[in-house]
């Protein structure tokens, strides 16, 4: 039995017009499933949750995602228990960052037919990230400031629908970015990495807690980020002026940009942030909340993914 979280309003509701193409491909082959609407933001929590809740070793359940990045934070964040589920995803989103880190196929249907397959799947990480108002997880990476501010804009922009109807979807994205980067005041941050490496900053865009290379649409940020070796790679983006940002950003979609000075990056198991400012923070491109505090760590949370 396969059970399909489906969020029909991805892609500027064109996720509903791709499910449908989808059911047809699982009533053709006689696949049994259950397929279940999400109706607002955190709806896929709650979906989740009810789906797993009888969910044990010896009564797994395989749970399908079908929408954007923002759609898997929410799925997995609601599953009590990882170790009683195969997770599989379907990108019907506009991003597509957990299809670049986890390799996975970006048209919905070959998504579908590798989840049909007979491939085994493997270990992914999944980080938490505790803040004043609870405790929650993501795929991909979580981040304060800039990152964060744009993934917040994209997100209610008019103009990533009109970009998305015509095929430009990731435009949006770079149009955001410079927007953002030229009304954004840099924060001084304080890092503690695993209790004891205390690394201080005095004008930081943005710091961001990668689980995978990818984020924000296709930034390579950490290039060595992986996915299931039980490790966060960070980045912080420290003391460039704004033209030299400018300027760094177009490397950082080949992974290049670690050549700048001001360009930092860690690797550990669990992390601090303390900003001056309060500034925005993302989880998988979806707003956490405006912030001076959080942690994140990656402890032994585990999912078996399809890929």
């Amino acid at each position: 039995m396969y059970y399909f979280i489906v969020n029909p309003n991805s892609r500027s509701g064109k996720g509903a017009l791709i499910w449908k193409g989808l059911e047809g491909i699982l009533n053709e082959r006689n696949v049994e499933y259950k397929t279940f609407f999400t109706e607002y933001r955190g709806h896929a929590v709650l979906l989740s949750k009810s789906i797993t809740s009888d969910a044990a070793p010896e009564n797994p359940v395989t749970l399908i995602a079908v929408g954007g990045d923002g759609t898997i934070q929410e799925v997995l964040s609601g599953v009590h228990d990882l170790s009683c589920i195969t997770f599989g995803y379907i990108p019907t989103g506009s991003g597509n960052d957990f299809c670049r880190g986890m390799k996975l196929p970006m048209a919905p249907t070959e998504a579908l037919n590798l989840i049909l397959s007979d491939c085994r799947p493997h270990p992914m990480d999944v980080p938490t990230l505790t803040c004043s108002t609870g405790s929650s997880h993501f795929a991909i990476s979580c981040g304060i400031g800039f990152d964060a501010g744009v993934c917040h804009e994209v997100g209610i922009t008019p103009m990533k629908k009109v970009l998305n109807r015509i095929g430009l979807g990731k435009l949006v994205y770079l149009f955001v970015a410079l927007k953002q980067l030229l009304f954004l005041n840099p924060s001084p941050m304080t890092l503690v990495m695993d209790d004891d490496n205390v690394q201080q900053f005095s004008k930081v865009y943005f710091t961001a807690v990668m689980n995978q290379k990818y984020e924000g649409g296709g930034f390579k940020f950490c290039p060595n980020a992986s996915p299931s070796d039980g490790y966060l790679d960070v980045i912080v983006v420290d003391g460039l002026s704004k033209p030299k940002v400018l300027c760094c950003l177009p490397t950082a979609f080949f992974g290049k940009h670690t050549i700048f000075h001001g360009i930092h990056i860690f690797r550990c198991k669990k992390i601090d942030i303390h900003s001056d400012l309060a500034l925005p923070v993302h989880k998988d491109g979806e707003s956490a909340g405006i912030l001076k505090d959080f942690s994140v760590s990656i402890g032994s949370r585990q999912v078996r993914m399809i890929s």
